[in-house]
């Protein structure tokens, strides 16, 4: 729970999660500072867990598939799959211009009632035109409202 402050609901994007494991990328402070914030609590989908464990548990590379799973263990709440969230992906992905599964993490986010959702894209991406709370670590000035 949180250590005084007002708890944030926090929706991270894949890109935020591999940032914090590898380490070498510009957003890596952002990304461990979200990650180790007491007042934060995080909501996730399986559509953020399919887009990162596959690949690390068939290669077998087992500090990355740890990282990512202590990640969903300790995620507070979850977004389930279901056709009208399917719909509304595919609705965001026409209006504004989003490929597959940035569509479906976008779509997923609201049915969690976050406060935040955080990405490591850039200013320029598709997912930034979204009028919501979505924070780019890559720049103080991504914020959307």
């Amino acid at each position: 729970m949180s250590s005084g402050g007002a708890t944030t609901r926090t929706v991270l994007d894949s890109g935020v999660l591999i940032a914090a494991f590898r380490g070498e990328d510009d957003a890596f402070l952002s990304t461990f500072a979200i990650l180790n914030d007491p007042d934060r609590v995080f909501i996730s989908s399986d559509f953020v867990r399919l887009e990162l464990l596959p690949k690390p548990v068939f290669y077998r590379r087992t500090d990355e598939t740890t990282f990512y799973a202590h990640f969903f263990a300790a995620t507070i709440d979850w977004v389930d799959c279901s056709p009208t969230l399917i719909q509304r992906a595919y609705d965001y992905g026409c209006q504004f211009g989003l490929n597959a599964v940035d569509a479906l993490h976008i779509a997923a986010a609201p049915l969690s009632a976050p406060d935040e959702f955080v990405t490591t894209d850039r200013s320029r991406s598709p997912l930034l035109r979204i009028p919501a709370a979505i924070v780019s670590v890559r720049s103080r000035n991504a914020t959307r409202s």
